[in-house]
């Protein structure tokens, strides 16, 4: 992975009890030989979309006191422009496999088909200072200062909920954190992993957080992009499958040494990103494709999984001067294969770049994540011969 992360992330970091590698150097699933079918953009990420910029802080501290909590601290938060630092308009559809979770903003969105500005992922109990904080933000950038204002926007804000490793309770995400996130947003590589909004995540039973992919399709003459961005937070050691394999099942070490204590459940949030001309209908159904891709690796949306994915396009509509009139330019029904299988490929990748970028994490109680090991990852697929050679 190219040396990015400084534009992504600022890490606020007390003296750890845990070992934690330089997330410039984490590897990919494409690194360790995994395949996987598309092809996929400079960065095979979702800022391959041009427009879209991501955005991180991520918040570690090993004692933190609140009134309502105390540390150890493992969280953030991540945001999304859809088309630059901008409160324009984008078409947008939403999908909800699994509701035990939150996305706000949504009924606007069903009724109007249009996101306004940037996205945030967090933690479960810090959707509300978020969504307050872009809102913030959106005056600070967009307010018009008239009488009728209305740049505050609704902002869509997603969650998972990471209290196996985090002090939840102590509502540790501030303003000031979604702040430097939104200031510091950026096109390019993607960090992945502990990072932002999935720093305290888990996946498959190890350590889980971020993870982005993306696809280049040709449509007649036109390329199009579609890019993928998760926070990942779900699934059962046993369920992970890559390339196919049952890697999960197959992994040697006992759960203790290897995966997850008890958790109270899981989540994920998605988010598909196009510049494929699209009505919001057929991000509706982009939206739906995503379900098929974490499939892909062993999902069967678990009970008490949030799992609710959003798709959007960066070409909106034109307007005439009087703002009466669109037109929209989109594709057809029939030319909306090509996009519906980048999109499961690119959120099939996006699941193991998260679960490969992921690192060992102490936490709450004592609580640990541990990375998935990649040499034996490795092993298996090399056995099942779908390693890459």
């Amino acid at each position: 992975m190219k040396r990015s992360i400084i534009l992504f992330a600022s890490l606020v970091v007390a003296t750890c009890s845990f070992a934690q590698k330089s997330t410039s150097a984490k590897p990919r699933a494409r690194d360790l030989g995994i395949p996987f079918d598309g092809k996929p953009g400079a960065n095979n990420a979702i800022t391959d979309v041009k427009g879209v910029l991501v955005g991180y802080k991520t918040i570690i501290k090993d004692s933190a006191k609140t009134a309502t909590g105390s540390g150890p601290v493992r969280t953030g938060v991540t945001v999304i422009f859809p088309n630059g630092k901008s409160n324009d308009p984008v078409p947008a559809a939403w999908f909800s496999l699994n509701g035990d979770g939150e996305m706000t903003g949504l009924a606007s969105i069903e009724d109007y088909g249009f996101n306004f500005g940037p996205i945030g992922i967090t933690n479960t109990n810090s959707v509300g200072v978020v969504r307050d904080a872009i809102g913030e933000w959106n005056i600070k950038h967009f307010g018009t200062g008239e009488l009728i204002d209305f740049s505050f926007g609704l902002p869509v804000v997603a969650e998972t909920w990471d209290g196996l490793l985090n002090d939840i309770q102590g509502l540790h995400v501030k303003k000031e954190d979604v702040f430097e996130a939104l200031d510091n947003a950026r096109s390019g590589a993607v960090a992945e992993g502990n990072i932002g909004g999935g720093t305290g995540m888990g996946l498959y039973g190890f350590k889980g957080g971020n993870g982005t992919a993306s696809r280049v399709i040709k449509i007649d003459t036109a390329n199009y992009t579609v890019g993928v961005f998760m926070q990942a937070n779900f699934g059962g050691r046993n369920d992970l499958l890559i390339a196919g394999i049952p890697v999960g099942r197959e992994i040697k070490g006992s759960q203790a040494e290897l995966g997850a204590p008890k958790r109270k459940d899981g989540s994920v949030i998605i988010m598909i990103a196009t510049d494929a001309p699209l009505l919001p209908s057929q991000l509706k159904q982009v939206a739906k494709r995503a379900a098929m891709g974490i499939a892909r690796t062993g999902s069967f949306a678990h009970n008490s999984s949030g799992d609710i994915f959003l798709a959007f396009s960066t070409q909106a509509p034109a307007r005439n001067e009087k703002g009466t009139a669109e037109k929209w330019n989109v594709l057809t029904k029939e030319a909306m294969d090509r996009v519906y299988k980048a999109t499961v490929e690119a959120t099939e990748e996006a699941v193991i770049n998260a679960l490969i970028a992921a690192e060992t994490m102490k936490g709450k109680g004592g609580n640990t994540l541990y990375g998935i090991p990649h040499d034996q990852v490795k092993e298996i697929l090399k056995k099942y011969n779908r390693l890459v050679q």
